[in-house]
C-alpha cells in the first residue's frame, strides 16, 4: 500500500503526511501540477489532494485529474461523490432536491427574462450567492426588488468579478474590530483594493446565470457538522456583529451540548444517500425550528476544529476526546478502501 500526497501547507495534506508517519504507511509528495503527474503516481494506489477553491490552478484541472485517476482504478481523496459539488452551490441545489435533503430553498436562472420575471413575483429578502466562494465570500443579502434587478442585469452584463474587494475589506475590519483579526489581515485587505487576487485576475467574471437563496430570518449562528466515514464532529458558528453571515466570523463555540442532534443525524442520513468520503454541513433553522443546510463541502479549514470536545458514531454514540485526528480518519478510510 502506497499513497500518493499533494503537499501544500496549510492544507490536510501537512496531517496526513503526520499520520502516515506515525502509522508507517507508506508513501510520497508529488507535485500535482507536474504534466508527468499520472507517471508520478503509477507504483501509488491511492493519491490524497486537499484541493482548494481559492487557487486558480487547482480550479483549472484538480477535479478532472482526480476522476480520471478514480476512472483509472487509483483510489483517491476526495472521490467522484465526495468533490464534484465542491464550490459549485448550482450544483449542491440540484444535489439536495434530487435526494430530498431538508434545505433552504433555492433559486437559479439562465436567461435574464426568466430572472426579472422571478424577482418581480417573489418576496424579499432574499441571499443573493456566486456558484463558488467560501467564508460568505460573494454572498449578499438583496433586500428589495430592486436591488435583485440591479444583481439580475449585471449577471446577465459585464458579470461579477471573483474577488469582492470592498467586501472583503469590510470583513477584515470587522474581524478586527471583534478582536478575531489583526492588524496585518488589515493592511493585507487595503492592499487587495489596489491589487486583486491571483484567482480573480485568471478568471473571467462570473456571469449567464443568477442564483439566489431564500432568507431565513432569525439564525443567530449556524452548525456545521463534519462527516468523516462513520464519525462526525461540530461547531456552531456565531453570525458577525450587524450581519446575517456565520460562516467566516471567527466565533465559534465547541459545547457538544451546543449542536442539535437533529443535524448531525440528517448529516449521517444525507452523506450515506450521496456516498461521501467527507463533507461538512452548513445548517441554519426555519421559523418552525426545522434543521435546513444551506451548503456542503469536502474542503473545510482543519484548525478551526482542533478544540472540538469529541465526535458521534454514526448510531449517534458520543465519544468524548479531545484532539482527534479527523485528517488520520481520512487516510485509514482511505486505506481501508484500497484494501476492501
Amino acid at each position: 500500500m502506497k499513497i500518493a500526497i499533494h503537499h501544500q501547507e496549510g492544507s490536510f495534506s501537512t496531517r496526513w503526511i503526520a499520520y502516515c508517519q506515525k502509522n508507517d504507511i507508506n508513501y510520497k509528495i508529488i507535485n500535482a501540477y507536474d504534466s508527468n503527474i499520472i507517471q508520478q503516481i503509477e507504483d501509488c494506489d491511492a493519491f490524497m489532494w486537499h484541493h482548494h477553491q481559492a487557487n486558480y490552478k487547482d480550479v483549472l484541472f484538480a477535479k478532472q485529474l482526480l476522476y480520471s485517476l478514480q476512472m483509472g482504478g487509483k483510489k483517491v481523496f476526495p472521490d467522484f461523490n465526495t468533490g464534484w459539488h465542491f464550490d459549485d452551490k448550482v450544483g449542491q441545489k440540484y444535489l439536495l432536491e434530487s435526494i430530498g435533503a431538508p434545505r433552504v430553498p433555492s433559486h437559479v436562472f439562465y436567461a435574464r427574462e426568466d430572472a426579472l420575471e422571478w424577482a418581480n413575483e417573489t418576496t424579499f429578502p432574499k441571499v443573493f450567492k456566486l456558484r463558488g466562494g467560501a467564508s460568505s465570500a460573494n454572498v449578499k443579502l438583496v433586500k428589495t426588488q430592486k436591488q435583485a434587478v440591479r444583481l439580475v442585469n449585471k449577471a446577465f452584463g459585464k458579470g461579477f468579478s471573483q474577488f469582492d474587494k470592498w467586501e472583503h475589506l469590510k470583513a477584515q475590519y470587522g474581524k478586527y474590530k471583534a478582536g478575531k483579526g489583526n492588524v496585518s489581515d488589515l493592511l493585507r485587505a487595503v492592499k487587495k483594493l489596489f491589487v486583486s487576487t491571483d484567482f480573480a485576475k485568471m478568471h473571467a467574471p462570473e456571469k449567464g446565470y443568477v442564483y439566489f437563496q431564500d432568507f431565513i430570518p432569525s439564525n443567530s449562528f449556524d452548525i456545521r457538522i463534519v462527516v468523516v466515514g462513520n464519525k462526525a464532529f461540530a461547531i456552531k458558528r456565531l453570525v458577525r456583529k450587524g450581519d446575517f453571515r456565520a460562516s467566516g466570523s471567527g466565533n465559534l463555540i465547541y459545547d457538544k451540548n451546543q449542536i442539535d442532534d437533529r443535524c448531525v443525524s440528517i448529516a449521517f442520513d444525507v452523506n450515506k444517500q450521496i456516498n461521501s468520503q467527507s463533507i461538512a454541513y452548513d445548517f441554519i433553522f426555519d421559523q418552525e425550528d426545522n434543521p435546513l443546510i444551506v451548503e456542503l463541502s469536502y474542503g473545510f479549514s482543519g484548525t478551526a476544529y482542533e478544540y472540538c470536545e469529541g465526535y458521534w458514531d454514526r448510531e449517534l454514540n458520543w465519544h468524548a476526546q479531545t484532539n482527534f485526528d479527523f485528517c488520520g480518519w481520512m487516510v485509514e478510510n482511505l486505506v481501508n478502501e484500497t484494501k476492501g
